[in-house]
């Protein structure tokens, strides 16, 4: 899912960033120099592992961070949602580490990046390390928000090499191949500037994202993804051996799999050039991922169909993780639209309650339920950067204490509160 690009004005909401977090963190040192010691995140079998316990994830989505960091005006916003999120004890952000061509553009054209643009990157990783916060970082847009692949056909047209204007052109034209795998090298392999670290050697890096949501809808068997897939994820190990990998799906099942029948929202969800079991079982790519918005899915069902499909989703991927790929999932977006008709936040709340209590029960089962991550999670004044699926989760308290319950419950099963605050064991300890 992706909202827009949106200039930032930079008046609006500035003084609710700090109010922010004056009333909500009380007396945290802003700016401490203090950072929280990681570990990279390792995997066995169906299962992440750090430090040499289980470590089951409740995170959010805040693809703005680096856009957010570039002017100093706005950069006040990355600290104020990273320690929020460390305040729910939330674990892992997904956010985008691209910008193709467009507003803020860390890649201006072809191997050619802006240095302000990858110091905003440099920023929000240093921050994030010091929040304790991991970072699950996407390369690519397979949609056109921030540049996406279909800035790379443009590049490739405007120079004359591409062999096709269409957008699916990115799979297999080689001169596009060889753009993106200069931006991975580029990516993997930046020291940053603030840490000293090499993006590669940084365990803030929970994992890369291949790209957001791919689909090659040219190609329904999956054959062109598929190749793109292998070639792209083993391209990226060849660089770098520590970090974990993923694709970035959305999670259907292609034409090939039973499931198509009988799990995919409709007969569309085949067709789109993906296969959530053929694409995952790629050696190379070391977990699994889905996202969940029925209501985008479905047109007119019931909200209670709704929730029971949620269910059944999710246990078939998790059962899939178990069985098919020994793997874990992680179902990296999942949102509920303020544009259903008779919305209410409290259908939010059951939603993600839903997902919420599938995830605990597969964790407490050993299963190969990874985590979850909310889409998507804004600070105040941020209107111009949220679709119909943007909270800012302090606002409404029912909301709030449901994501902090779930990180309470998650950090029970790994043994005590892993990688988080300390003030995050108090709240725990007193929910008991």
């Amino acid at each position: 899912m992706m909202s827009g690009n949106g200039l930032f004005f930079p008046i609006i909401g500035f003084a609710s960033v700090f109010a922010f977090i004056y009333m909500s963190f009380g007396d945290w040192k802003i700016g401490s120099s203090e950072e929280t010691r990681m570990s990279f995140v390792l995997r066995n079998g169906t299962q992440f592992m750090v430090d040499g316990k289980a470590f089951y994830i409740n995170g959010w989505n805040s693809y703005w961070l680096m856009d957010q960091a570039v002017e100093e005006y706005s950069k006040p916003r990355v600290r104020a949602m990273l320690q929020a999120g460390a305040k729910m004890g939330l674990t892992v952000c997904r956010t985008w580490a691209f910008n193709d061509g467009a507003y803020h553009a860390l890649q201006i054209s072809p191997g050619r990046f802006d240095e302000r643009a990858f110091k905003a990157l440099d920023h929000v990783i240093a921050e994030a390390r010091k929040q304790g916060i991991r970072l699950l970082l996407s390369l690519v847009n397979n949609l056109q928000a921030y540049g996406g692949k279909t800035q790379y056909v443009n590049w490739a047209w405007q120079e004359g090499i591409g062999l096709s204007s269409s957008n699916d052109s990115f799979f297999f034209d080689p001169s596009i191949r060889i753009y993106f795998k200069n931006y991975i090298k580029a990516v993997l392999t930046r020291k940053n500037t603030i840490t000293g670290i090499e993006y590669r050697d940084d365990p803030t890096i929970f994992g890369w994202e291949l790209m957001n949501e791919p689909r090659c809808m040219s190609d329904a068997s999956g054959d062109t993804l598929q190749d793109w897939l292998e070639e792209m994820s083993a391209y990226v190990k060849s660089i770098d051996k520590k970090h974990l990998l993923t694709i970035g799906l959305e999670g259907f099942y292609g034409p090939d799999s039973p499931k198509r029948l009988t799990v995919n929202p409709a007969e569309w969800a085949a067709t789109l050039g993906a296969d959530f079991i053929r694409n995952s079982k790629i050696s190379s790519v070391d977990f699994a991922s889905a996202h969940i918005y029925p209501d985008h899915w479905f047109h007119g069902q019931e909200f209670e169909a709704e929730l029971k499909y949620v269910s059944k989703w999710m246990l078939s991927h998790i059962e899939d993780g178990d069985k098919e790929l020994n793997k874990p999932i992680m179902f990296t977006e999942f949102g509920f639209s303020n544009e259903n008709k008779n919305f209410h936040p409290d259908k939010r709340d059951r939603f993600f309650k839903t997902v919420f209590d599938v995830m605990y029960q597969s964790a407490r089962k050993n299963g190969a339920g990874g985590g979850s991550f909310v889409w998507q999670f804004l600070v105040g004044g941020m209107e111009e950067y949220n679709d119909d699926f943007g909270i800012v989760p302090w606002e409404r308290p029912a909301t709030y204490k449901l994501i902090t319950e779930q990180s309470c419950r998650l950090a029970t099963i790994q043994g005590g509160v892993v990688q988080q605050k300390a003030n995050l064991k108090d709240l725990c300890s007193r929910r008991r």
